[in-house]
């Protein structure tokens, strides 16, 4: 077995061959090898977790999303005093998340010893640091940051969190896909941003496990681009603006009513393409399905309907991984029609796919000009300018896309 399936069977991560190969050389760097082969006869224990550490992507800040901690505490709130509630973060990255929950609480009033904070990470140098509890400046990224006078002493450049807060939390490494369930469910479970690097049956077996760890009536946080994911296995979005918080639908009750998208793939996943790395090579690689002729007995259906019919094909072509077919496939449909703004929403999850994405960047930004309240194209693009260390264009689209998210969950079915 190689390196990168190693690594998915460890990690569940859906990684591209590039992630892959950039962890592998520094990994030989360091041992001075310089034979892939023999490097990865030692993959296993020791050596299999110093490169996970390499693949797995810890980054997150307090207070990130902000809402979510506001919704989260008010549930908690109304369920206090009968029994020790049961939160879960995972992953938990360096602790930002969990530790901003238990701050959330205890500026909300509730008891240190009423709840109690479950973390959860593969990486255990992202564990270390939030086991630790002392952060940089990069680390504080909300708008308001009083919190940080009253929970952190300043330490030169860095922020040591108080010592009764590091105990409100319990950090284990761990990943969500061993998880078992547990005999007391949780009743908030924070699982954001974790899908968007899974493949789709990953994804599903995430979602399961997750369902089976949350209470039947407990609420679930997803990231902003996940929220369809979760809609098509069976949660319920609920309107609460900018938290994306879910919960479980009773087997009986029908779906809910979303307007969000359903289609397709909810985020970009890090795999690499199964063919070339340029985008433009897939689409040249596959002409795209070619009309057949038509007769008085037969007339030609309208070209609206025809049109309607190939985005359907290259959205269903996309998710088998197809790319070229979907690239083809697209570039007939803008041949016809120019302003088929979901034509290049998937030729940017095909070039995202295939590793370029400055060129996907370039397909979503036109889709959003096309159609400003294209939530997926919105969400892409903010997950783009994050892994770019573009932070403000990011939060600028997180924005855009939860006000579109916020006005159709709240439109009527």
């Amino acid at each position: 077995m190689n390196a990168r399936a190693r690594l998915q069977q460890a990690t569940g991560l859906d990684l591209s061959e590039t992630t892959v190969a950039r962890a592998l050389k520094r990994r030989m760097q360091d041992l001075a090898m310089d034979d892939r082969a023999a490097y990865e006869a030692l993959l296993g224990g020791d050596e299999l977790d110093a490169l996970i550490e390499l693949v797995v992507v810890p980054e997150s800040w307090m207070f990130r999303d902000p809402e979510a901690f506001a919704v989260a505490t008010a549930f908690l709130k109304e369920r206090a005093g009968a029994r020790t509630l049961r939160i879960l973060s995972v992953p938990c990255a360096g602790g930002e998340e969990p530790y901003s929950m238990a701050m959330a609480l205890e500026d909300a009033g509730v008891a240190r010893d009423a709840y109690r904070i479950d973390a959860f990470d593969l990486s255990e140098v992202a564990l270390a640091r939030a086991r630790e509890g002392c952060y940089t400046r990069n680390a504080f990224r909300a708008g308001a940051l009083d919190f940080r006078e009253r929970y952190f002493t300043p330490q030169e450049r860095d922020y040591q969190i108080a010592p009764w807060l590091r105990q409100q939390v319990v950090f284990e490494q761990g990943n969500l896909l061993d998880m078992a369930a547990p005999a007391q469910p949780y009743d908030v479970v924070f699982c954001r941003n974790l899908l968007i690097y899974f493949d789709e049956p990953t994804v599903t077996a995430a979602i399961a496990r997750l369902d089976a760890l949350l209470a039947p009536d407990g609420l679930l946080f997803a990231g902003y681009a996940e929220v369809p994911a979760f809609a098509r296995h069976g949660f319920h979005v609920l309107r609460t603006p900018g938290a994306f918080a879910l919960q479980k639908r009773a087997p009986d009750a029908p779906p809910a009513s979303l307007a969000l998208p359903a289609r397709g793939r909810a985020a970009p996943r890090r795999a690499a393409a199964r063919e070339s790395a340029h985008p433009t090579q897939h689409v040249q690689a596959r002409r795209a399905p070619q009309p057949q002729p038509h007769s008085a007995r037969n007339p030609a259906p309208p070209a609206d309907t025809i049109l309607s019919d190939l985005a359907r094909l290259a959205r269903q072509q996309a998710d088998q991984g197809d790319l070229a077919a979907a690239g083809g496939t697209c570039e007939a449909i803008l041949a016809a029609d120019p302003q088929a703004a979901d034509a290049y929403f998937i030729l940017g999850m095909v070039s995202e796919c295939a590793g370029d994405g400055a060129v996907a960047e370039q397909h979503y930004r036109r889709c959003i000009y096309l159609r400003p309240d294209h939530y997926e194209a919105l969400c892409h693009l903010a997950l783009l300018c994050e892994h770019q260390g573009d932070s403000a264009a990011a939060a600028g689209f997180r924005q855009r896309a939860g006000r579109v998210f916020t006005r159709r969950a709240g439109s009527p079915s």
